[in-house]
């Protein structure tokens, strides 16, 4: 598997990584826990090294299930979690919540949960306007000397309260959701190359339109997150058949498949770009990861970089309050 370096700040990755919060639901029923266990060897058995979790999925019994799957591997892989939020147990998100007890807590908590004495990458998920930023990053800062926490991270942030935490505690990656159909401002991919961050792309698949599977005529079970998001809306997805359209012929030009392409370009972005896609399927998991191998020529990487530009998607602002 290919190794990236997330930023000047942060550790050595594998070039994708796996978004794990579809293990426990989001898209449906949780993945059977056995089926979940076997999925995260095979992960670490294909060369992933990098696990995306947080105390709200599930909530709390995802980090828990990393916890039990990578106790055997802990000194070989590297796993994110987050705080930012207060958080019901049936999941409910309340107020954001990032005050330094509430990150103390949290952090303490998902020690337990991830059955080890560190974690890796700790991200602020949500921005707590009551609590200044750079109170959030002294916190993780003295962390960071305790041994809790090797490297703090944001994620949903804007690029001004980026710089300032950074100014605080040097940021190994800024999270953000970054796709073919679904692309961060040109201001925040100006920062992080500036100031050499990582940037880690959640959805990366456009929660799989871009897997080629998806269509107007698509029905989202009671549970998933997109069933009443109007991006996915039949007339959304109707519209955005063109442009699919466009992306199968590319793909089957290299007989690969539109996931792959879609990887592959995100890959071709920016060096310490690292994507973290779900996937429940070892099947799909081979596939996602067959992306490292697949270079796509400039003329094909201008032709993708302009695929949904015309698309009345919803614009980043919108999906950062969805999440």
């Amino acid at each position: 598997m290919l190794q990236r370096q997330l930023g000047q700040f942060g550790p050595q990755v594998s070039a994708l990584g796996l978004g794990c919060m579809g293990l426990s639901g989001g898209y449906g029923r949780p993945v059977n826990h056995g089926d979940a266990l076997r999925q995260l060897q095979s992960a670490v058995d294909m060369g992933v090294s990098f696990f995306d979790t947080a105390e709200a999925y599930g909530p709390f019994t995802n980090e828990a299930l990393l916890g039990q799957a990578l106790a055997p591997v802990r000194d070989k892989v590297v796993i994110a979690t987050k705080f930012g939020s207060q958080i019901s147990r049936d999941g409910t998100l309340h107020a954001p919540q990032s005050r330094p007890d509430h990150i103390r807590g949290v952090v303490e908590a998902s020690l337990t949960r991830l059955d080890t004495d560190h974690i890796d990458i700790l991200y602020q998920d949500r921005f707590d306007p009551q609590v200044p930023i750079e109170e959030v990053a002294g916190t993780v800062q003295a962390l960071i000397k305790e041994g809790k926490v090797r490297y703090f991270a944001m994620a949903n942030s804007c690029p001004d309260i980026i710089r300032r935490a950074h100014q605080v505690q040097p940021l190994a990656a800024v999270q953000c959701e970054y796709s073919l159909w679904q692309r961060p401002e040109p201001q925040m991919l100006a920062l992080v190359a500036e100031l050499a961050i990582g940037l880690v792309a959640c959805r990366p698949l456009g929660q799989g339109l871009l897997s080629g599977l998806l269509d107007q005529h698509s029905h989202f079970r009671r549970g998933d997150v997109r069933r009443d998001q109007p991006r996915f809306s039949r007339a959304n997805l109707q519209q955005l058949a063109p442009s699919l359209a466009r992306l199968h012929a590319i793909a089957e030009g290299h007989r690969a498949s539109c996931a792959q392409v879609a990887l592959a370009w995100l890959l071709a972005r920016y060096p310490a770009l690292v994507p973290v896609p779900g996937s429940s399927n070892p099947q799909h998991l081979a596939e996602n990861l067959a992306a490292t191998r697949l270079v796509l020529p400039e003329a094909e990487l201008a032709l993708l970089d302009g695929l949904f530009a015309t698309e009345q998607s919803l614009p980043n602002e919108a999906m950062m309050a969805m999440a």
